[in-house]
């Protein structure tokens, strides 16, 4: 009866979002609406009432999705990605919205403005977002006296990256950044798990610790810092198999948990972008990385033979899309264009959806699914 109910529930809230107020939302510049969004989330997450509300309208628990993966506890295996809450503000209202947990960031070693606007586009057709945000964000001293002394309803990570600017591209410089981001919230003890981020594709200088020897050098500057939080490494969907197999070398030389599966795509020779004008600037999200994100995912799992935690991200919309991540060896699943597309109640739609698949297949936890198509 209540999983009729919350069907019900979620049925209604993705009609009135799909057919009212998206149309709405739609009419107004994508960066307008996502920062009216961010101080209307706050503004809910600092009220009891505000939490109790969302809870109502979006929560869904069920024990066959919950994990312990690196000794965190997690409700359920649907995350919000980096990049929507940049500078941490809605952590207060982001666990009654449904998540399992959310990834906060990227944070930079220094204030970042961004790039230029305009910097964020729907690409309506291709259900995707054209992001050219450039790692906009307070800079970690300011995030982090945002969040000292929180308790945290659900796991919160925090991503990593260089600042995006000139003095940071010389290869110890932008060492020396992501170092001062990372050890500023491990001396605060802030931070569930941690994510280095170095495939943002809008960054001055591009992403040069994509290079091996560069990417030997950071990580060895992090493993030098004295900390167990397990940490992730942010992948673009770009890259070839002969470079994955580079990067993956050096990975196995260092403290690194798993990874993320994937950051925004930068190819435009994509069936999946519809769209007839795209501009030729930042990376795409959604649909359009959706194919490549699944690709990569099955080719980390089999690769490394399931030794590394794949949280899986990119063209997450149903519990279909998800399911299919998790069947492929992701471990959990992040998302932020599904939900601007298809409404907040996507999160406990998404994973009420997943019981449903895992009860198909003949799975009792969610465990049992992962890279079972491996099996």
């Amino acid at each position: 009866m209540i999983e009729h109910l919350i069907c019900c529930r979620n049925v209604l809230v993705h009609f009135l979002y799909t057919r009212i107020l998206k149309h709405y939302f739609f009419l107004f510049d994508p960066e307008h609406i996502h920062d009216s969004m961010i101080q209307f989330g706050k503004f809910l997450g600092s009220l009891g009432i505000g939490r109790e509300v969302t809870r109502i309208f979006f929560s869904y628990a069920h024990p066959s999705l919950e994990q312990d993966i690196c000794d965190i506890h997690f409700k359920n295996p649907i995350g919000l990605a980096a990049g929507f809450d940049k500078n941490a503000e809605l952590t207060g209202i982001l666990p009654s919205v449904g998540f399992g947990f959310i990834e906060v960031g990227s944070i930079t070693g220094e204030p970042c403005e961004g790039n230029p606007k305009p910097r964020l586009w729907r690409l309506v057709k291709s259900k995707s977002l054209l992001v050219y945000y450039g790692l906009k964000n307070d800079g970690c001293e300011s995030i982090v006296k945002r969040l000292q002394n929180k308790k945290f309803d659900i796991p919160v990570g925090i991503s990593i990256a260089k600042t995006n600017c000139a003095a940071t591209v010389e290869t110890q410089a932008g060492i020396a950044d992501y170092k001062k981001a990372y050890e500023i919230f491990v001396q605060e003890n802030i931070g569930d798990y941690f994510t280095i981020n170095i495939s943002c594709p809008n960054a001055y200088g591009g992403e040069p610790f994509t290079d091996v020897e560069k990417l030997e050098s950071l990580l060895g500057a992090i493993d030098a810092i004295q900390n167990t939080t397990p940490i992730f490494l942010k992948i673009s969907p770009d890259l070839s198999h002969e470079h994955l197999d580079a990067l993956i070398t050096v990975v196995q030389r260092h403290r690194i948990a798993g990874f993320i599966c994937t950051n925004l795509t930068k190819k435009r020779d994509n069936k999946n972008i519809l769209d007839p004008s795209v501009p030729n600037i930042g990376g795409m999200s959604g649909n359009a990385v959706k194919e490549l994100s699944d690709e990569m995912i099955s080719y980390v799992y089999q690769k490394t033979r399931g030794a590394y935690i794949i949280m899986g991200v990119g063209g997450v919309s149903n519990a279909e899309d998800a399911y299919k991540k998790i069947r492929s060896g992701a471990s959990l699943i992040q998302l932020i264009t599904g939900m601007i597309f298809e409404g907040p109640q996507i999160i406990s739609a998404i994973n009420q959806g997943l019981v449903g698949l895992l009860k198909k297949d003949g799975f009792s936890h969610i465990s049992e699914a992962i890279g079972a198509n491996y099996r």
